[in-house]
C-alpha cells in the first residue's frame, strides 16, 4: 500500500533498489547529495547532479526536465553514507520561473523497480524558494527509511548546498547551472502538439459477446510481446494508454447495445497530473483523437503507452470481428445441415428458401460485424494520423520531419521503433513496433527466402542486400538515440561482402573500428567483446565496479554479424552464443544477419541462439504475433525514403557530437 507522506513524516523502505520519480509543472533540476552520520556532505564528489550524474549506488538525470527518474541502490552506497537527500532546483536564466510558488507543486514518488509505489509526497506551500530538499533516505539502526522534507531555500541551490555543510557551495551551484544550460541547448525539443491534449473517452459497455478462444499462433510465429516489446498481457496502461477508439462500438449490434472491445483490466496506475482535457465531442460521437493522451511521466512515455494501447485495441477489435464472422458461418452451416436433413425441404422450393434464409442471416451478421469493425478502424486511423506526426525521433519513421530537426540526445529514450505492423483487414493502418531500451534481447534479420509473398518474389542476393541495409538503418537509429559516445557499433563481415551496405556507417566514421573480416578479424572482435562481458559480470557479482580496467568501455555495444555462419569456426560459434545469452544484461547486444538454412550443418546446436533473438525480416512477412489474441501481424522494417539523405545527415550529426565530446 502506498504511503502518502506529509512534511516530516517517515516510512520504512521495504527494499534497497529504488526509483525516485519527480513530476513538476515546469522543468526543474534534479540532483542528490550523500551525507554522513551527521548529514554533512563531505565534498563535491558526494553530489550527483547533471554535470556529474553518476555516483556509486546513485544516478540522476543529465538535464532539467519536468519529469525525472532517479535510480538508487542503497546497498551500493559507500559505507560512510547514512543519508541521501533528493534536491530540486529551478534553472536560472531567461524564460524560467524564479520561484516554486509560480509553478505547480512538485510531486515525488519512491517506487520499486517494477513501478510499485512505496511512498509519495507533494511539495505544497512553496513560495519564494528556488531550490528545495524534497526527500531524504536515511539509515537508522541498520534499516533504511524515507522522510518527506520539503525544506525550501530562497537563496537557491547555493544556499541549500551550503546548509548541508559543503565547502565552495556557490561554485558548485554555478557549475550545475552551466551544465543544465548546456544540456538544454543540446536536447531534442519535443514535437509541437497537433491537437489539444485530452483524455480518451470510454463509451459505456453493453452486452458483450461470449468469450472465444483465439486460434493458436501458427508454427514459427514470434510473439511481439515479452521483455523487449512493451507491456505484458493484461498489464495495459489504463484509461489513457489504451482506451481505444476500437472500443467504441455502434448501437444496434447483434447484442442489442453497444459493444466495448477494450480490454477490461486497463487501469490507470501512474500518479502524475493528467494532461489537459480535449474539446468535448458532439453527442453520440467519439471524442476527437489526441496525441499523448495516455498516462505517463513524460510526453514520450505517454506516446509509448498510447501506441501500445492502439496496438491492443486493434488486435481485440479484429479478434471480435473474426469471431463474429466465424460464428455467422458456423450457424449458417448448422442451419443448412438442418434444412437438408428435413424431409419437408426435399421437395419443392422449401429447401431453397431455407438455404437462402440461412445465407441471408450469415450475410447480415457479417455485415453488422464489419460495420462495427469499420467504425473502430476509422477512429483508430484518425488517432494514428494525429499520433504519427507527434512522435519523437526514436519512435518516428525515417520519413517523419522530426528527423530534420534532430539533435544528439542527452538521455536514453524509453524505446525504439523497429518497424511497422498491420493486419489484412486494413493494411494502411500501421502500428509502430516499439522495443524498450536498452535492448534485452538481440535481433536476427532473416536474409533467407521465407514463405511470404514479398520474400518469394525477391531474389536471394537482393534479399541479403536488403537484410544488411535493414541492419545498417537499425544500427543508425540506435546510434542516433543514445547520448554521444555511450553506444558503440562493431561489425563482423568475414568475406567483406557488405561493404556497400555499410558505407553510411563507415563514411560517417561512427564505427568503433573498421569492419572485421577473415578468421583473424572475427576472432579478435569476439574475444574483445567476450572479455568485456566477463569482466563486467565479475565486477557486478563482486560489487566491485571500481575495479574495472581503465581502458574498458562501459558503454553499450552492438555487434553486427553479417552472413553467419560463413567464416565462423566452432570456437567462434560458441562465443557468439555466449554473447547472445549473457551480453544484453551487461550492455553487449547482438544484431545477426543470417539465413537459418545456411546454418543447418551445425544441427540443433544453434537452435537456442535463434530462439534467443527477435526475428525480423527485410521484406513484409507475417511471422510476428501479438501477446493478447495471437494474430499473425505483417511486419515491415523502417525504410529510408528513396532519394532521401536523412540517414547520412543524422549519422554526420552523431559523428560530430562524438568528436566534440570525447570520453
Amino acid at each position: 500500500m502506498t504511503a502518502e507522506l506529509v512534511r516530516g513524516q517517515n516510512h520504512t523502505l521495504p527494499q534497497t533498489r529504488l526509483e525516485i520519480r519527480v513530476s513538476a509543472g515546469s522543468p526543474v533540476v534534479a540532483g542528490a547529495t550523500l551525507g554522513d552520520e551527521h548529514g554533512t556532505v563531505r565534498g563535491t564528489e558526494w553530489v550527483a547532479h547533471p554535470g556529474s550524474p553518476r555516483l556509486p549506488g546513485l544516478e540522476v538525470s543529465r538535464q532539467a526536465a519536468a519529469d525525472h527518474r532517479l535510480a538508487v541502490d542503497l546497498d551500493a552506497l559507500p559505507g560512510a553514507v547514512h543519508r541521501v537527500t533528493v534536491l530540486l532546483a529551478l534553472p536560472t536564466g531567461a524564460g524560467h520561473p524564479a520561484r516554486f510558488g509560480a509553478v505547480a507543486a512538485p510531486f515525488v514518488a519512491v517506487t520499486a523497480l517494477d513501478g510499485t509505489e512505496i511512498a509519495t509526497f507533494t511539495l505544497i506551500g512553496l513560495d519564494t524558494e528556488s531550490a528545495v530538499a524534497a526527500l531524504e533516505l536515511y539509515r537508522r539502526q541498520g534499516a533504511w527509511k524515507v522522510r518527506a522534507v520539503g525544506q525550501g531555500y530562497a537563496a537557491g541551490l547555493a544556499g541549500m548546498l551550503a546548509d548541508q555543510g559543503l565547502d565552495r557551495a556557490a561554485e558548485l551551484a554555478a557549475s550545475i547551472q552551466d551544465a543544465v544550460a548546456s544540456g538544454l541547448a543540446r536536447s531534442v525539443a519535443p514535437p509541437p502538439p497537433r491537437a489539444p491534449d485530452g483524455e480518451r473517452v470510454r463509451h459505456p459497455a453493453g452486452p458483450a459477446p461470449a468469450p472465444t478462444d483465439p486460434a493458436p499462433p501458427r508454427p514459427g510465429s514470434e510473439p511481439v510481446g515479452g521483455p523487449t516489446t512493451g507491456p505484458a498481457p493484461g498489464a495495459s496502461t489504463g484509461t489513457a494508454p489504451g482506451a481505444a477508439a476500437a472500443g467504441n462500438a455502434a448501437p444496434g449490434t447483434a447484442g442489442g447495445g453497444p459493444i466495448d472491445y477494450a480490454h477490461p483490466r486497463r487501469q490507470t496506475s501512474a500518479p502524475p497530473p493528467p494532461p489537459p482535457t480535449a474539446p468535448a465531442a458532439a453527442p453520440g460521437q467519439p471524442a476527437p483523437p489526441v496525441a499523448g493522451d495516455a498516462t505517463g511521466w513524460s510526453m514520450d512515455e505517454r506516446l509509448y503507452n498510447q501506441i501500445w494501447g492502439m496496438f491492443e485495441d486493434l488486435a481485440r477489435a479484429v479478434a471480435a470481428y473474426r469471431s463474429a464472422v466465424d460464428f455467422a458461418e458456423s450457424r449458417m452451416e448448422q442451419e443448412l445441415d438442418r434444412a437438408l436433413s428435413d424431409p419437408r425441404h426435399r421437395m419443392g422450393g422449401a429447401g431453397d428458401l431455407a438455404r437462402e434464409r440461412a445465407r441471408d442471416k450469415c450475410q447480415d451478421l457479417t455485415a453488422r460485424a464489419r460495420e462495427v469493425l469499420d467504425r473502430d478502424l476509422s477512429q483508430l486511423a484518425a488517432e494514428s494520423a494525429v499520433v504519427e506526426p507527434a512522435l519523437p525521433a526514436p519512435y518516428a519513421g525515417w520519413d517523419n520531419p522530426v528527423w530534420h530537426g534532430y539533435r544528439v540526445p542527452m538521455e536514453l529514450p524509453m524505446a525504439l521503433r523497429l518497424g511497422d505492423l498491420h493486419l489484412p483487414e486494413r493494411t494502411d493502418l500501421r502500428i509502430p513496433l516499439l522495443v524498450r531500451l536498452p535492448l534485452e534481447r538481440g535481433v536476427w534479420i532473416d536474409s533467407g527466402r521465407t514463405a511470404s509473398e514479398a520474400a518469394a518474389a525477391t531474389g536471394g542476393d537482393r534479399l541479403r542486400r536488403l537484410a544488411m541495409d535493414t541492419a545498417v538503418t537499425l544500427a543508425a537509429r540506435l546510434l542516433a538515440v543514445y547520448p554521444a559516445n555511450e553506444f558503440s557499433v562493431h561489425v563482423i563481415d568475414p568475406a567483406g561482402a557488405a561493404a556497400g551496405a555499410l558505407a553510411p556507417l563507415t563514411d560517417a566514421g561512427v564505427l568503433a573500428a573498421p569492419p572485421a573480416s577473415g578468421a583473424g578479424g572475427v576472432s579478435a572482435v569476439l574475444a574483445h567483446l567476450t572479455r568485456r562481458v566477463d569482466l563486467v559480470q565479475m565486477a557486478v557479482r563482486a560489487g566491485a565496479a571500481d575495479s574495472l580496467p581503465p581502458d574498458l568501455d562501459t558503454g553499450e555495444h552492438l555487434l553486427i554479424v553479417n552472413d553467419f555462419p560463413h567464416g565462423f569456426d566452432d570456437r567462434a560459434v560458441t562465443q557468439l552464443r555466449y554473447l547472445a545469452d549473457e551480453g544484453p544484461a551487461v550492455g553487449v547486444h547482438l544484431l545477426m544477419v543470417a539465413d537459418r538454412e545456411d546454418a543447418r550443418d551445425y544441427g540443433p546446436v544453434l537452435d537456442p541462439l535463434w530462439r534467443s533473438l527477435l526475428r525480423v525480416t527485410p521484406v513484409a512477412d507475417d511471422h510476428l504475433v501479438d501477446p493478447w489474441v495471437g494474430h499473425a501481424w505483417t511486419y515491415e522494417p523502417c525504410r529510408v525514403p528513396e532519394g532521401s539523405r536523412v540517414l547520412e545527415q543524422v549519422l554526420a550529426l552523431v559523428a560530430a557530437a562524438r568528436r566534440a565530446d570525447p570520453r
